[in-house]
């Protein structure tokens, strides 16, 4: 039996579609004894997105962001937050969108990258699927500042930092967002080994 098998939608209403999409829904869900049971979740609809870990293995460096993320703050992080580069797809594929995200945040244009895995980040509550992808820089590479695009509202520093001190970053919290730690941890298991 497929998971379309086990649930009835009842209603969908859409509470607010000011920055993304966040809707109500009432649905049945038949539970593993066969029962349906009743229930009400909440869905916040960003669109997809995707995650670069740039990385130099000759030089043991990596490049990521430092940001002003408002969700962060009002949760708490009294600090701007250190990135991965990262960005909704924007209805470009993820190839394509991490590229131009890459370069507008750090200035980088790459050369060869590679996907490595998507998954949900917040299954509970958001739609979001994120692509990740590695992929490796040297200088030459530079072609810009980065920054973001101030018409976005975006103003990042760009961080090289060497690959132990990011992985150090993770244990004092310096380093506290997800899709960074995955990219990082997944460096330190595939392209960092020692």
């Amino acid at each position: 039996m497929s998971v379309s098998d086990r649930i009835r939608v009842r209603d969908v209403r859409l509470l607010s579609d000011n920055w993304y999409v966040l809707k109500a829904t009432t649905f049945d869900w038949r539970r593993a004894d066969g029962s349906w049971q009743t229930q009400s979740r909440e869905t916040y609809d960003r669109g997809n997105g995707a995650a670069l870990l740039p990385y130099n293995l000759a030089a043991r460096t990596v490049v990521l962001t430092r940001q002003f993320r408002y969700p962060a703050y009002v949760n708490g992080y009294d600090d701007l937050l250190i990135e991965a580069p990262a960005g909704l797809l924007d209805n470009a594929s993820p190839e394509e969108r991490i590229r131009a995200e890459v370069e507008e945040e750090t200035g980088y244009r790459l050369g060869e990258i590679r996907k490595i895995f998507e998954c949900f980040m917040s299954p509970g509550s958001v739609t979001e699927k994120l692509h990740f992808f590695v992929g490796e820089y040297d200088a030459a590479m530079r072609v810009g500042d980065g920054g973001g695009l101030e018409t976005e509202g975006e103003e990042i520093a760009v961080l090289e930092l060497p690959f132990d001190q990011a992985m150090t970053m993770i244990g004092t919290g310096e380093i506290a967002d997800a899709k960074t730690i995955m990219l990082l941890q997944y460096a330190a298991l595939n392209i960092f080994r020692s």
